[in-house]
């Protein structure tokens, strides 16, 4: 397993870039903008990580900024960690097994959210290409939020 980043929502793309490079002196090492989804992306690295982020695109810090205005309050600015894993479908199974729910199943063969104990959201990132999408994960219904 490897962490990849913490996402966090900015109200403001500009005073949040501010902050986090301006001021504490990340470096912005990506940035992906999705007009139909209508949201930005941005990652940083620190100055110490940024060849490994450019490497890796790890260890990071998401700001994901939406462009139509929301209020953002009770820990929803913080959004999720994202961990890079080598079988997807294994570590699904498993946490199943343990009783934790997948939120958002593997249907792809990449990615899938589950929940920690005190319901912090976790992206789990299949390594490498996506696997084929197989069963009982390619049928299987979003639970809950994520």
């Amino acid at each position: 397993m490897q962490f990849l980043h913490t996402m966090v929502r900015v109200s403001n793309l500009d005073a949040s870039l501010h902050f986090y490079c301006d001021l504490l002196g990340l470096k912005e090492v990506r940035r992906k903008e999705n007009e139909k989804g209508r949201f930005t992306l941005v990652f940083l690295a620190a100055p110490a990580d940024e060849a490994r982020s450019e490497r890796l695109t790890a260890p990071e810090l998401e700001l994901t900024y939406n462009w139509d205005p929301e209020e953002v309050s009770g820990g929803r600015n913080f959004g999720h960690l994202a961990y890079r894993v080598d079988d997807i479908y294994a570590l699904c199974k498993k946490l199943e097994d343990n009783g934790v729910t997948i939120n958002r199943p593997p249907r792809d063969g990449h990615m899938a959210f589950v929940k920690s104990p005190d319901g912090i959201s976790v992206e789990l990132l299949q390594k490498g290409d996506a696997l084929p999408p197989q069963e009982p994960w390619a049928s299987m219904e979003n639970s809950g939020s994520w």
